[in-house]
């Protein structure tokens, strides 16, 4: 287990049962606190990677498949599919957290089903409640959130060159955009409203600034 002091340095990577492929191992650091959700933690046995913390019910994986995880990772947690009452997502995000980690980034946690997708997405809420930086991401998308008062520097990207921006609380108030396309000076974003949706970066890096709300930013491409 990652000591406190590591932890809050250290970057918490979640591999999840979603989408996965060669950009998902692409974004492993060596210094990277590696853990795997259900099929997650069966992708990065499979690929070479030795988890630090395998969790979940396993119910996407059979019984071989879960020997080698087992045997494979330095520590696993099996939970009972029928008794529990978070997702594997859920679980491995507060494992993160109670472990002390302070960088998260969730790795497919974006897939076919929308449901679990949705839920992924608020589980942000989870991260930033506890003073986590936290993202997800699948091939196309990145999502982090942010709370104000506050501000977000981004650096102009090839992979998500998309900027979008979604309130994630019925008003999100004060926002302002430095160095976009498409500013915006003290802008309301209100739930069902797209105004904030495909803005691009004029310059190398811009700067988002929120006074009160929180904003879903979404980095993405086509």
């Amino acid at each position: 287990m990652a000591t406190s002091a590591t932890s809050a340095t250290q970057r918490a990577l979640i591999f999840t049962g979603g989408q996965l492929g060669d950009w998902s191992i692409s974004l492993i650091q060596d210094s990277d606190y590696l853990i795997g959700a259900d099929r997650g933690a069966f992708y990065l046995v499979q690929h070479g990677f030795r988890p630090h913390l395998a969790l979940g019910d396993f119910d996407s994986i059979d019984a071989r498949q879960f020997k080698q995880v087992q045997d494979a990772s330095e520590e696993c947690q099996a939970y009972d599919p029928i008794d529990k009452d978070w997702t594997d997502t859920e679980l491995a995000i507060r494992e993160a957290i109670k472990r002390g980690f302070k960088k998260i980034k969730i790795v497919g946690g974006l897939g076919t089903r929308f449901d679990h997708s949705l839920a992924n997405v608020q589980l942000l809420a989870i991260a930033d409640a506890e003073g986590c930086d936290a993202s997800l991401c699948d091939e196309n998308n990145e999502i982090s959130l942010l709370s104000g008062p506050g501000s977000r520097d981004i650096e102009i990207s090839d992979r998500y060159p998309v900027v979008s921006l979604l309130p994630m609380t019925p008003v999100a108030s004060g926002i302002t955009l430095d160095g976009f396309q498409y500013p915006l000076n003290e802008a309301t974003l209100r739930t069902g409203m797209s105004l904030g949706v495909s803005n691009l970066l004029a310059e190398p890096s811009g700067t988002i600034h929120l006074r009160e709300g929180r904003l879903l930013v979404i980095r993405c491409r086509d």
